[in-house]
């Protein structure tokens, strides 16, 4: 088995290890992370009804104004545009769905930028 077959399939039992324990509800929900090679992506989810309420990604217009890539800098801004818009949206507390990911790096920021913003977790 080659090394690259190897490491998706840890990811992968990590994730699952990880969401038996995280669940989103409608009072606090799920707040999913995934950063591809260029981008990042962030959604607060009710698992409960399946819906996701509130997303944001650096592709959306206004993050991309402030030209936000996948890279640690672009975390800290989506991070606090995220939390500006789970406010709006009525949200104030989440549970932290890292998705398999290590808490360093673009994962720490962007849990620090959230939470500067307002979001508690």
């Amino acid at each position: 088995m080659s090394n690259t077959i190897q490491k998706a399939i840890l990811l992968q039992k990590r994730k699952w290890r990880i969401r038996k324990t995280v669940v989103g509800t409608a009072a606090r929900p799920r707040l999913s992370v995934k950063f591809s090679g260029k981008h990042i992506y962030a959604q607060a989810i009710d698992d409960a009804a399946g819906k996701t309420l509130v997303f944001l990604s650096t592709l959306d217009a206004d993050v991309k104004k402030q030209n936000a890539k996948g890279n640690v800098s672009g975390a800290k801004l989506v991070g606090s545009a995220f939390a500006a818009k789970a406010k709006a949206a009525g949200i104030t507390a989440v549970v932290f769905d890292r998705n398999g990911r290590r808490f360093h790096g673009r994962v720490k920021t962007f849990a620090d930028a959230a939470r500067e913003g307002g979001l508690q977790f």
